[in-house]
């Protein structure tokens, strides 16, 4: 049984005041809601006051981005044992937005997950296509390639350790939404080829979250679905209670 993971990724947004105010609400909904993991995931200034909102409590604290290198002259980054050092458990890698527009490659992704790994957090790995590539048939060859080029040469014992997040980029900040039928179907693509890669025994144990605009209207339908195990949130986990909803839904 895989416990569901809500994960809210805060991207550029709120200041220290409403960071605290937002981390206490969800804070309290997690306390009601056993058997659900809750994560935050705020930008790298906020991470510290988040961290000692939710200290001792039931929520978990993540990061959005990290650096490959342990350490060195890489002016504007974050290492994964600076991550770790603040508290974090979690970090996302491999964003749309980063791909988008920062230039991150399957093999910037790679380098990413295996920092995080070895610094003792699990890396949340981001795949999903564009519409281009959805509408032209090649969403499994894409995300396929995407997954495989960020697990390549890890070893299983790690690979049990990370999560994935299915992002359709076309449904990303749109307000398009992928019908839960079409969700699942991807989330199935993907356990399958983890299955192939490296058994069953891991590929079942591996939480997919789906990252495309889950919101309170959806969240229900979408978490239903056999392969679906959380939901990477975006725009909605800025309102306590559109996020606090999509916890419930969890349930």
């Amino acid at each position: 049984m895989r416990t569901p993971l809500i994960a809210g990724n805060w991207k550029m947004n709120l200041l220290r005041d409403e960071a605290r105010s937002l981390s206490e609400a969800i804070a309290a909904t997690a306390k009601e809601a056993d058997g659900v993991e809750v994560l935050l995931c705020p930008p790298f200034p906020l991470l510290d006051t988040v961290r000692r909102t939710i200290d001792a409590g039931p929520v978990a604290l993540g990061a959005q981005n990290v650096h490959n290198e342990p350490s060195g002259a890489f002016t504007g980054e974050v290492s994964a044992a600076m991550l770790a050092d603040t508290g974090c458990e979690y970090v996302i890698v491999g964003h749309s937005e980063r791909r988008q527009y920062f230039g991150e490659t399957d093999a910037t992704v790679r380098h990413k997950a295996n920092a995080a790994l070895e610094a003792g957090l699990t890396p949340i790995i981001c795949v999903g296509e564009t519409l281009d590539e959805r509408e032209d048939g090649s969403t499994p060859k894409v995300v396929e390639r995407q997954i495989s080029g960020a697990l390549e040469r890890l070893k299983p014992e790690d690979v049990r350790r990370i999560v994935i997040a299915y992002e359709p980029v076309w449904a990303i900040g749109t307000g398009k939404t992928a019908t839960p039928e079409t969700a699942q179907e991807v989330h199935a693509l993907i356990r399958g080829w983890l299955k192939r890669e490296y058994g069953g025994a891991i590929a079942d144990t591996i939480r997919i979250l789906y990252g495309g605009s889950m919101k309170p209207a959806n969240a229900e339908e979408l978490l239903a679905e056999r392969d679906i195990d959380g939901g990477l949130v975006g725009g909605a986990s800025l309102k306590a209670d559109d996020f606090s909803a999509i916890i419930r839904a969890a349930l």
